[in-house]
């Protein structure tokens, strides 16, 4: 219970100041346009290896992709000092884009031998991961400023 004005004004003070915490913090999590470009093209790269049709070069693919992903995340806390999972919603909208691309272009180079298929899998979920991380990006800024 308020015995005078005094609680409800450290609260409107407590208020406000986690309100400018938010703004900022909001400031600091859109990634820079470079790290989208760098996630679309380590996932470009590596599903672009499938086109050699060969262990030795997929799996190297692989280690750089993995590698290339560390560096991003790392660089990403140091920079923000946050690291966010992703929503159910956007990762149901991934998995589906991921099923739309991959499954014909696995079919087509696997089940006809025509491993071209891979590099358009590549360049297309490749563009699609830059362009969904950076709405993510931003969609996850509004939120944190109270837009959405």
């Amino acid at each position: 219970m308020e015995r005078d004005g005094t609680d409800r004004d450290d609260a409107t003070a407590q208020l406000a100041a986690l309100q400018a915490d938010r703004a900022a913090l909001a400031d600091r999590v859109v990634q820079p346009w470079w790290y989208d470009v760098a996630l679309g093209l380590l996932l470009f790269g590596f599903l672009s290896s499938y086109v050699f049709d060969s262990l030795w070069v997929t799996f190297p693919a692989l280690v750089l992709f993995l590698a290339g992903l560390g560096v991003l995340v790392r660089t990403y806390k140091r920079m923000t000092g946050v690291w966010v999972t992703i929503d159910g919603r956007s990762m149901l909208l991934w998995v589906a884009i991921c099923l739309v691309v991959l499954v014909p272009a696995f079919v087509l180079a696997d089940g006809y031998d025509q491993h071209w298929a891979m590099v358009v899998a590549g360049a297309v979920l490749g563009v699609a991961v830059a362009v969904l991380s950076r709405w993510w990006g931003r969609a996850w800024a509004a939120e944190l400023r109270g837009e959405r």
